[in-house]
């Protein structure tokens, strides 16, 4: 069984969404210390005027952000950001072909007002990777598993036996402090993200590949799908040496 674990995070780029589409299983990773210069409560859009963050305020016990679990991070609802956001999408996008496909689904999530932000996220994303038709991945949140605190791999293998997977699929920058003895050990193969994608049409160039995946949706709309896809026929290919023409 391939298992995919990550933070959970804000409208996440493309890449995290490659790696639902290659998983049996995606645990949302949302029981770890919150990091505040990550991804968890924001991400950037193009705009003509070039890329802008939007960030969703949050607030922790004490201040204590850093020092807190994903999971048990609010949201600060003191300013209308929502509203903002929706606004900024607007702004952006209006103009892209799928734009107002998808602006449904925007207005449904920034009329919520959930208390945590892992809700917000984690329910958001699973929406989009709906809209992208991955549609046969077991979402799972690690808080929901119970599992005891301990060191970074130590824990990682505790999630992944727990689960039953026999192959976990990482993103490459975790190769610095994975430790890959205690795979094998665990019998578990390990494999690492190759984030090498072809281009696709942006309203505004230069091409970035690492805003939003909203972006992807809004230029491609139903064909933003089929990338998945034809990413895991190519993948194929290179495992067997066969040819897809």
């Amino acid at each position: 069984m391939k298992c995919v674990v990550l933070q959970p995070s804000y409208i996440p780029w493309r890449g995290v969404f490659d790696q639902i589409e290659r998983a049996d299983t995606f645990v949302f990773y949302d029981d770890v210390q919150y990091d505040r210069r990550g991804y968890r409560n924001r991400n950037q859009i193009k705009t003509r005027n070039g890329k802008i963050w939007l960030t969703i305020p949050v607030s922790a016990r004490n201040n204590q952000v850093e020092r807190t679990p994903i999971n048990k991070i609010d949201i600060v609802w003191d300013t209308n950001w929502a509203k903002a956001h929706l606004s900024s999408h607007r702004h952006a996008y209006s103009k892209a072909p799928f734009f107002r496909s998808y602006e449904p689904l925007l207005e449904e999530f920034y009329a919520r007002r959930d208390q945590k932000l892992a809700d917000f996220t984690v329910d958001f994303t699973i929406a989009l990777a709906k809209e992208l038709g991955l549609t046969k991945t077991r979402f799972v949140r690690s808080s929901e598993l119970g599992i005891a605190d301990g060191a970074r791999t130590d824990r990682l293998l505790k999630v992944l036996q727990l689960l039953g997977a026999t192959h976990y699929i990482s993103g490459p920058s975790a190769r610095g402090y994975i430790e890959e003895d205690k795979f094998a050990q665990a019998n578990i193969s390990l494999e690492y993200m190759d984030y090498d994608y072809e281009e696709y049409p942006q309203l505004y160039p230069p091409y970035d590949p690492f805003v939003s995946v909203l972006d992807l949706l809004f230029m491609m709309g139903p064909r933003a799908a089929q990338i998945f896809s034809q990413r895991r026929a190519i993948d194929a290919q290179l495992r067997t040496g066969t040819s897809l023409f």
